[in-house]
């Protein structure tokens, strides 16, 4: 279902917006280097890590650049409707 968006930092941007899916990689890196040392999986991950738990997907405004939850930009567009 599609939702009508409202910028909650420049409140006057309700069109042009970035979407951002997120896609969450699970991996173990060397602390010293940084190089990844590991890939995982959802299914396969270790006892010590923690799957990703954050939104799907991110807004950000074309307008004013401020990218937030997808959740704040729908309820602030909610909040103040068009007439």
């Amino acid at each position: 279902m599609a939702h009508a968006y409202l910028c909650p930092s420049c409140k006057t941007n309700r069109s042009r917006f970035n979407i951002l899916e997120q896609v969450a990689k699970p991996v173990k890196m060397d602390p010293r280097t940084g190089d990844i040392t590991e890939e995982y999986t959802n299914d396969n991950l270790d006892p010590f890590h923690n799957p990703y738990r954050g939104p799907e997907r991110r807004v950000q405004c074309a307008a004013c650049g401020l990218v937030e939850d997808e959740k704040m930009f729908i309820k602030h567009a909610e909040h103040n409707r068009l007439s």
